[in-house]
This record gives C-alpha cells, structure tokens and sequence, in this order.
C-alpha cells in the first residue's frame, strides 16, 4: 500500500491534463491509474478514430439499451481504454463550443465556469496555428490546426451554404460559432494530437507522475464521510492506493457514475437492488445523461476525384500510403470530417443549434468501416443541445459488467423538431445550385423520405451517436439534484471530486473533447487554489 497526494482514475482528455498539471509542482506526488494500456502504436495516425471504433482493446465497446425512440436498437457507444482515452480514438474535431452554454453553466449555479473564465483555460490549452487573435492560445501543450486538404466539393460546399442563406466563418472557436467552416483539428503534421502525446509524455518525465495501466479500479475507499483511497485491479490481484489530500475520477460519463455506485454512493433504490451498501444516498448519480444522436445522409457524386471512396481504395489506398508516408497528407490525415457547419434551423434563436459534419466519402458498414464502392459524399447533422435526458447505472455490483445506458434520444418535442428541421437544411445546402456539378442522387435515405413524420421515423431507425456522453454527474448546487459543487467536490464525501464530461451540467455546442480537457486543466486550477487556501 502506497500513499500519494493525489490520485487521478481515469488518462484520459481531463485526467491526463489534471495529472500533467499537478506534477508541474514537484511538491505533488500524483497516482494516475489508467483501467487500459499504453496508448497503440495506430493512433498517431488521425484515420485510427475508423479502426478503433470497433476494436476490443483499446475501446471499452460499450452497448446502449434497446429503447422504442430509437427503433429498440442497441446503439454502440464507443470509448477509448488507453493512455489518452478517448482523445486517443476520437475524431479530432476542435470546438471549443458557444459563450452561451458556460454563461448558461453558471447561470445555473456552477459560479467561475462562465465563458469569462473558461475561455483563458481554452486559450491556455491551444497553440492555434492561426495565431492569438479572438482569444486563441498560442502556446499551449496541445497543436490546433485548420485542415488542409483541398478540393472542388469543399471549395462547393461553401458556395452552396452561401447561396442557400448562411455565412462561411474564418473562425468558429472564437465567439461566433455560426457559420460553414473548415474543421480546425488536434492533429499537427499530420498526427494525432491527444493528451497522452501532449500532456503525458512530457509529464511521465517528472519523477513525482505514477502512471499503473491496465488497472481496473474497483471501488473507491470510504472512511465515514471521507474518500482515502482507491482500490485497483492489476494482473489479477487487489491493491489499496491511498490519497493524502484528493481523490479525482476522470473516468468519463460513462465510468465515473458507474465507479461511485460500486462504491455506494448513488440512488439508494439502485444500490439496495445490488446488494451494495448505501454509503451516501446522492440520487443524481448517473442522472442528467445527454448525447448527440447523429443523423448521416449519403449522396453519390458526379465527380470521383472528390470522393476518397475512389481515392482510398485499391490501388489508391496505396497511393494514399505513400502520400502520408511523403506528405502527412491525404486521407490518413484527416479528422471525421474536415468541414462543419453551425446553424439556426429558426430565424429567432440567438446561437446555432444543430451542427454538420461534411465528408467526402461514405461507410458502407459502421462495423467494419468499409467505403462504399461508388463516389459518394456523407452530410451529417446533430442537434447541440439536447433536452432529452437519460441515465446510467450500474447492471450489477461486479466492477467488470458494463453499466446500463440508456440515451432516451428524441423524447423532447424540442429535440424532434430540432434534428428534423437540421435534415432538411441539409438537403437545401447540397440541393443548391453551387452543387449542381458535383450532387448526385440521395443515396440515403432517399427521396422517398420527405415527410417530417417520414424524416423523424428514418433517425429512429437510423441515427447513431456522435459519441458525445455527458452529464451523469452534474456539477451544480446540491439542491438542484446534482453530484459535484462548482469546486468539483462529491456532495456529502470530502476528500473525493469528479473532473470529466459527466460533470458537465449541459451539453456543450460540439465536440466534447475540447471542453473535457478544458475541466482537467480548470480541475488543477482549482486544487492548487485550495491547497494554497
């Protein structure tokens, strides 16, 4: 049994940031216990977020519930079981998301995470490419760059949005999000750019940073009302790390809940019904979950050459190779999409609220990955703030079954009329005159699908996550039914605090990575602060 200062569960975007942070202290003796291994040798290449998204290994192959919203599918909810978690198999997407959602966090009680304190964090992040205008960081750990293929259908797809009435924007990590933009990516020369290349491998230097991977932590240690310490699994056996100050779970949406129910903290009903005793009764553990529910529409296109459905197979995949191996370009190099675009889908709402990704390719099968065989363009779109709210518990009090997740997608009136509304501006920018030389027919779902009721019924039937989970132990004050304080601290339990996505009191506008890594480093703020104080 060892003792450390502090103990961070979870290397991924916020615990690899929180731990890198804290050890800048030498005073600090910090353990970060990693449940998977180092991170694969693949995921320095930007298309490993295709590869992984099915591999056992490296990803936790999560399962939602069968639920009647979503046409009784079980939905996979991938995330990454490495050093670098999900930033080591996500889509490298950078957005940072809208001053309204962290005005809206802090109108809601969470005080000092408004977008005026939130913003020097993103910024202390970064090291934009672009420069320092707008708030952007210019030295941080972390590279930011616009991506930089090139192409008649984007160069297209930009006048299309023009002409169908909305604006291209130069920067939407700024405070204006709205707009059709090329995606600005964690990826630099070409490679991937997750915390576990940027934030630990420099920090594993200091010998005061305990990296144990492939360590499965249990439970964590109660004495009373105080957090002591953790319990890990490593290579079959059992072992007690203790904390002398904190113990800070960054085991993401998904785990973290899961972590504090095995250990007695949640909804008493819930733990009573798994034979765990109730050690603090917090009803809002796995509460306030949110996702992004994707709707992927597919074109074929007149023109091959904008198509890396014909550009990244057979001999062009070779062709591919060798264009990373001799440029760091290419296909291999790109982000999930290397276009987005944020828009309104009602003239009076004051920020956008559904965002697209366009791809030029299509998946023929989302398990395997496999491109279509005929040129083809992808058009996908998510509504950003999702009203719907589901759960996630424990399915048994064995650390090792995979926790109950239910999404509960579409339940808000709020949230149809949003992704319904987003399909069909998605149809007028590619049915613009713009695309006329390069738009083929809809491949899917076709224009049988015209109806809002047909429209509706098709993303039950088909829409995906855009992999987004947040929410399931909500930072606010302990009336409003949440987990954490505005300090991050467990309601109830001293010594314990939580610093990942599930804190998030709503959804972020975008990609969750940027703000995960954003709560580790305001997490060390914050301990820092009150160690000092």
């Amino acid at each position: 049994m060892q003792t450390y200062d502090y103990i961070v569960v979870g290397a991924g975007s916020a615990g690899a940031a929180l731990a890198a942070r804290l050890t800048e202290n030498p005073r600090n003796q910090v353990l970060l216990v990693e449940a998977g291994g180092d991170t694969h040798f693949l995921s320095r290449f930007p298309l490993s977020f295709g590869l992984f998204i099915e591999k056992p290994g490296v990803n936790w192959l999560y399962q939602s519930e069968p639920e009647a919203n979503t046409a009784n599918r079980q939905i996979p909810v991938p995330r990454g079981k490495m050093l670098g978690g999900s930033s080591a198999i996500n889509g490298l997407v950078w957005v940072r998301g809208q001053p309204l959602d962290y005005n809206t966090w802090a109108q809601m009680g969470a005080r000092g995470w408004s977008w005026q304190d939130v913003a020097p964090v993103f910024a202390r992040i970064e090291n934009y490419e672009k420069g320092g205008a707008n708030g952007r960081g210019t030295d941080g750990p972390l590279r930011v760059t616009e991506v930089p293929d090139q192409s008649s259908l984007y160069d297209s797809m930009f006048k299309a949005a023009v002409a169908a009435g909305y604006k291209v924007n130069p920067d939407y990590n700024s405070e204006d999000q709205e707009g059709m933009v090329k995606t600005q990516s964690s990826i630099w020369r070409g490679q991937r750019m997750s915390v576990a290349r940027c934030y630990l491998e420099p920090a594993m230097k200091r010998p005061n940073l305990t990296v144990v991977t492939n360590a499965h932590t249990q439970r964590v240690v109660l004495e009373g009302k105080r957090c002591n310490g953790i319990v890990y699994q490593q290579n079959g056996r059992m072992v007690t790390a203790n904390a002398a100050r904190e113990v800070v779970l960054c085991s993401g949406a998904v785990a973290s809940p899961q972590l504090l129910e095995l250990s007695g903290i949640g909804n008493p009903d819930i733990l009573k019904s798994h034979g765990i005793e109730v050690r603090y009764a917090l009803p809002a553990v796995g509460e306030n979950f949110r996702d992004h529910l994707n709707a992927r529409i597919i074109w074929r296109v007149k023109d091959k050459a904008v198509s890396y459905n014909h550009r990244a197979q057979g001999l062009g995949a070779l062709g591919q190779g060798l264009r990373y191996v001799f440029t760091r370009g290419g296909f291999i190099s790109l982000p999930s999409a290397p276009m987005l675009a944020f828009l309104r889908t009602r003239q009076d709402l004051e920020t956008p609220d559904v965002q697209m990704h366009i791809v030029p390719y299509s998946i023929k099968d989302p398990k395997t990955r496999k491109l279509q065989d005929f040129p083809s363009m992808t058009m996908s779109c998510y509504q950003l703030r999702p009203e719907s709210l589901g759960s996630i518990h424990i399915r048994s009090a064995r650390p090792e079954d995979q926790p109950s997740i239910r999404f509960n997608f579409l339940a808000d009136p709020i949230d149809q009329a949003a992704m319904t509304e987003g399909f069909k501006i998605v149809r007028k920018i590619v049915e613009s005159p713009p695309m006329d030389a390069l738009r083929g027919e809809e491949f899917s779902p076709g224009k049988q699908v015209s109806s809002d009721d047909e429209i509706l019924d098709w993303i039950r039937q088909n829409a995906q996550t855009a992999y987004h989970p947040i929410g399931t132990c909500r930072m606010g004050p302990a009336s409003q039914r949440t987990v954490v304080d505005d300090r991050l601290r467990v309601h109830g339990i001293t010594g314990l605090r939580i610093a990942d996505a599930s804190i998030f009191p709503t959804m972020p506008s975008g990609n969750t990575n940027a703000p995960a890594i954003m709560v580790g480093e305001k997490a060390a703020d914050i301990l820092r602060e009150d160690r000092a104080a």
